[in-house]
């Protein structure tokens, strides 16, 4: 008979595809509007499921808390600042912060708390000021162009060298897949057998067109669903 896709499977929301209570609640952000000016204080040093880098509690001047992504030599006690003032950990506009500085949480608009560069040990650089406007080197070597109202924390991503250290076996990739709430190991369609997938089968290729319908069966919905086109496209 065969057993439900994966999709499928997921789409019926059982315990092995539910996060763990608890977990993934901290939004590690800029918790303050664009146009704050002021101090925090680090109060606390925590790794939290779903981060790869170390997180920092801070303490605001109006006693209010908030969790940021800790970079690298920073430590309980430490002050950071919105604006004004070079130090490690620090929020500054990409405008105010000269050519050559690792930066990193980087905000792709004004005050959506940061998107870019928030992995252990990333940090990104700012390569030229435009007009208005800021040109940054990503750790993927492309470059963006951003507002230069964007705000960006100084330093290095703390946890840099967590993937330096060899895995030797199966299980250890398993329970660090875990801690992300992700399915490990994931087999392919074509390594499947008939009965399991559309695309399995001992010859272990597709041996089907992979274009498939909107409207096919939940069974049979894998593959490029209602793509437009396939292939190389010619340059």
């Amino acid at each position: 008979m065969g057993k439900k896709l994966r999709q499928q499977r997921r789409g019926k929301g059982s315990v092995l595809y539910t996060k763990l209570p608890g977990t993934f609640d901290i939004e590690a952000t800029y918790s303050k509007g664009t146009s704050f000016q002021g101090a925090a204080e680090v109060v606390k040093l925590l790794n939290h499921t779903g981060h790869t880098a170390p997180l920092m509690e801070v303490v605001y001047d109006d006693f209010s808390t908030g969790y940021m992504i800790a970079p690298e030599g920073i430590s309980i006690g430490d002050k950071i600042y919105y604006g004004g003032a070079y130090h490690i950990g620090s929020v500054m506009k990409l405008s105010d912060i000269p050519e050559g500085v690792p930066i990193f949480n980087i905000e792709s608009t004004p005050g959506d708390g940061g998107r870019y560069v928030r992995s252990a040990g990333a940090a990104a650089y700012i390569t030229s000021h435009i007009g208005g406007n800021a040109t940054v080197l990503m750790p993927s070597k492309s470059t963006a162009t951003l507002s230069g109202d964007c705000r960006a924390e100084l330093g290095v991503v703390a946890g840099g060298g967590m993937s330096d250290q060899p895995l030797v076996k199966a299980g250890k990739s398993h329970y660090m897949m875990h801690t992300l709430n992700r399915t490990w190991p994931r087999n392919r369609g074509v390594k499947m057998n008939p009965v399991d997938h559309p695309f399995g089968g001992k010859q272990h290729h597709k041996g089907k067109s992979s274009m498939t319908s909107r409207r096919a069966p939940p069974g049979r919905k894998v593959g490029h669903i209602a793509a437009r086109r396939t292939g190389r496209r010619k340059r």
